[in-house]
């Protein structure tokens, strides 16, 4: 319980000491208000991308795959020889073997042609992102004519000041030498 109480006179010198601490430079002169007579808007011109999906339709060939293109005259030619070589007898064997080879590879070249399939076309549909560009007007903002002690100022302001804007006055004296 000492510590704490110990502690509450060091806090209070420290806040003491802060709030007597200026906060920064004085700005001269004083805050009024003057009479807006005009205020137009101030545009920049931008250019804003906006993405748009395109799509088209593409005509495309798909090319046989050609797949067993020589598997049927060199399987039929393989078999062929085989079946001339056992068929055979003396010396007629090596012939026939021969004979067989071709005979299987035509029979191959055949059957695989009867299965061949020509290419083909399809339409495909085809999509893309791409950007469209547009110009448009942003708002930077406003160029504003007002009225103070009878004479007319012009400023620039972020956003639009309503009737009235807040004026800083300052007076300087004029030294009559």
């Amino acid at each position: 319980m000492r510590r704490i109480i110990a502690a509450i006179p060091i806090g209070m010198t420290v806040l003491t000491s802060c709030s007597t601490v200026p906060s920064g430079p004085a700005v001269p002169g004083y805050v009024d208000t003057a009479e807006v007579i005009q205020a137009e808007p101030l545009y920049k011109q931008v250019q804003v991308a906006r993405p748009v999906n395109e799509c088209w339709i593409e005509r495309v060939t798909y090319a046989n795959q050609g797949h067993g293109a020589y598997a049927g005259p060199v399987a039929g030619g393989i078999i062929g020889g085989v079946l001339g070589n056992r068929l055979a007898r003396g010396r007629g064997r090596t012939a026939m073997t021969v004979a067989g080879t071709l005979l299987g590879a035509s029979v191959g070249h055949s059957l695989s042609a009867a299965s061949y399939r020509p290419s083909r076309t399809a339409n495909v549909r085809r999509c893309a992102t791409v950007n469209r560009y547009e110009q448009r007007q942003h708002l930077v903002g406003y160029r504003v004519d007002y009225r103070y002690e009878g004479q007319t100022f012009t400023t620039r302001t972020r956003g639009h000041p309503g009737r009235f804007i807040r004026v800083r006055v300052n007076v300087d004296p004029v030294d009559g030498s």
